[in-house]
């Protein structure tokens, strides 16, 4: 065991614990600053199988607080990096990626295969209420992720059913779409921060390439602990879930 790259994990957690890691199947749909750190951590726990969803390409911007972002990585896509930095972690896994945006015409098929486990790491508010709402009637296990920008106490973060979120903007939004659509919150986990937030100047900012009618996404400042700590609680409670130590 001892020459085992996951040694240290079967000592704590034992062999049948990682067995089951290995044979586990993980869902990650977002692979930015939040689901970058769920696959890192994933992937050092020996978990055996990943598909791996998103659309978009590594930019000089997502540098400060994502972890497949380095200088070597610009202009890839985000879901080849993301198998390259698996497979140097763990040559063993299988690794599927699927590059698309995520909506409600796709959703049905990328769920078919039923994964153990899904990670909803989106940020864009139709998209992810279409796929929490899926995986919600499909009764696949799944945890989600809040915003995690804007925010600076780490001591704020939380774990627990989106019900109980507070002091999230994008959690609210959230909350109010999933009850019109008769989802019970109260059974949906999520990673969030009740921090309440005093906005300094600059912190939101117009995209250089925003568009000049439609809808407009801001950009927000964020800081590399907070979105890192978001997605390595997620990938902890994924961990003892799959390794059969918590329900």
């Amino acid at each position: 065991m001892e020459n085992n790259r996951f040694s240290r994990t079967e000592m704590l957690l034992g062999s049948e614990a990682m067995r089951r890691l290995g044979s586990a199947t993980v869902m990650i749909i977002g692979l930015g600053a939040v689901g970058g750190y769920v696959l890192e951590a994933l992937s050092r726990a020996g978990v055996g199988h990943f598909v791996l969803v998103d659309f978009d390409a590594i930019a000089p911007s997502n540098v400060n607080r994502q972890i497949l972002a380095v200088t070597s990585t610009f202009g890839q896509k985000k879901t080849e990096a993301a198998r390259n930095r698996v497979l140097e972690i763990n040559p063993a896994a299988i690794v599927e990626i699927i590059d698309c945006f995520v909506n409600v015409e796709n959703i049905p098929s990328l769920l078919s295969c039923r994964p153990d486990m899904v990670i909803d790491a989106i940020d864009a508010l139709n998209p992810k209420c279409d796929l929490i709402q899926a995986l919600w009637q499909r009764q696949i296990p799944f945890i989600s992720s809040m915003g995690a920008a804007l925010k600076t106490d780490v001591s704020k973060i939380k774990f627990g059913a989106l019900s109980n979120s507070k002091n999230c903007a994008l959690a609210k939004f959230v909350r109010k779409r999933l009850r019109k659509r008769g989802v019970d919150i109260s059974q949906i986990n999520c990673v969030w921060s009740d921090e309440q937030v005093n906005l300094p100047s600059g912190a939101l900012a117009l995209p250089e390439d925003a568009p000049s009618a439609g809808r407009v996404r801001h950009t927000l400042g964020s800081l590399p602990t907070i979105t890192a700590i978001f997605g390595l609680t997620i990938a902890n409670q994924v961990i003892l879930r799959l390794a059969g130590c918590k329900k």
